[in-house]
């Protein structure tokens, strides 16, 4: 085989990456078994740790960014070879080299966004809190009980600005002491991370960090999966800590302490999607089930491939910003799935998530069979 780098560089790059957990591999194929890119193709996890081990890996290769960094495997590997680090090694080289495959090529605009902007969307840093408008939202001072961090999309995309409404009319009709920093705010930096480019994870990470400590900030609210895991267990890597908890934790709460009623009626039959990063990655598999449960009138369906064996939307390990063919959509697969069970509204918790079924929904043409709702917007709803 042919390789774009020497031998011992791609291997001293995964070690020095932390990925130094492939030489473990022992070639079992568990990764293979339940990695979601095997329902729509031909790909191997097990093929690129292989390579990987011997410095071989064609980094030339889309398959290195096909992984979506669902945590399947990782979960089912006997040796815990933490396939995820590998691969996030080598895309790492790969951006070193500037050895960009053209579906990949959209991740290099969402970087510089990122360093221009503070976000991945090519969006004005200045209109980062237009979506409340209007809202009774206030800007966050040290005195308020918690930072209601949105995320990226909340602030900007058109469809997820619906999710940043419904959850400050949650929050404000529940009397929640919040604020927000608006424009101070940036990107998480989840997601650029898991494409390899360390840096601008490092430099959104650091920016954040000294904004969140400069308000006095100490416990933060996030819409977004990947900004919980990502505060949470990334950035104390940067000698801070900070309370995280995700929405459908809080709301779960509020209904619990009695500080949210929920009055109305649902009268839908609703199928519950786990996002990797929420229930996966962080465990958090209850909260939303016991709020969608709270709800009167709302027939609760459950889908296969659920909780710990969620199938994954595609979004996650960047794959949100890449191209994606028709046909090897996982989206796809799950609108039909909650099809296959009746459900006529597709609830989750994750802004990407809800990017990608969204998308799925109208390209397969099902868009007046089903909806896709962030359960705080179902919330809304009912109070």
């Amino acid at each position: 085989m042919d390789t774009v780098a020497p031998y011992k560089e791609i291997i001293d790059v995964i070690k020095a990456s932390g990925g130094d957990a492939f030489k473990r591999c022992f070639q079992c194929g568990l990764c293979d078994t339940v990695c979601p890119w095997n329902r729509v193709t031909n790909f191997s996890m097990r093929k690129i740790v292989r390579e990987a081990t011997f410095g071989l890996t064609d980094i030339e290769s889309e398959d290195i960014w096909r992984c979506t960094t669902c945590g399947r495997c990782p979960q089912r590997c006997p040796r815990d070879v933490r396939q995820i680090d590998s691969g996030v090694a080598l895309r790492k080289l790969a951006m070193e080299y500037q050895v960009i495959p053209p579906s990949v090529k959209p991740v290099r605009t969402a970087s510089g966004s990122l360093v221009g902007e503070g976000n991945p969307l090519s969006e004005d840093r200045k209109n980062r809190a237009k979506w409340a408008e209007g809202l009774s939202v206030r800007e966050f001072t040290e005195e308020m009980e918690l930072l209601y961090f949105p995320g990226c999309y909340l602030c900007y995309d058109p469809r997820l600005k619906k999710v940043g409404k419904a959850t400050a009319t949650v929050l404000n009709k529940a009397g929640v002491d919040y604020g927000i920093l608006g424009e101070k705010e940036s990107c998480c930096g989840e997601s650029i991370r898991k494409t390899g480019d360390e840096e601008v994870f490092k430099r959104l990470a650091k920016q954040n960090i000294k904004t969140f400590i400069d308000n006095g900030v100490k416990k933060i609210l996030v819409s977004s999966p990947h900004c919980y895991h990502t505060f949470k267990n990334e950035y104390p890597d940067f000698m801070v800590n900070f309370e995280i908890i995700h929405l459908s934790q809080y709301l779960f709460q509020l209904i619990q302490e009695g500080k949210l009623e929920v009055n109305g009626e649902y009268k839908k039959k609703v199928a519950y999607h786990d996002p990797c990063y929420l229930g996966r990655h962080n465990g958090i598999f209850d909260e939303p089930r016991e709020v969608l449960k709270n709800v009167s009138g709302l027939e609760f369906k459950e889908l296969v491939d659920s909780r710990v064996d969620s199938l994954c939307c595609g979004g996650g390990g960047g794959r949100v910003w890449m191209e994606t063919q028709k046909g090897e959509r996982f989206s796809d697969i799950r609108i039909e799935q909650a099809l296959d069970i009746g459900a006529e509204v597709l609830a989750t918790s994750c802004p990407y998530c809800i990017t990608m079924l969204e998308d799925s929904r109208v390209t397969m043409g099902v868009d007046d069979k089903i909806e896709i709702k962030d359960i705080t917007e179902i919330i809304q709803e009912v109070i």
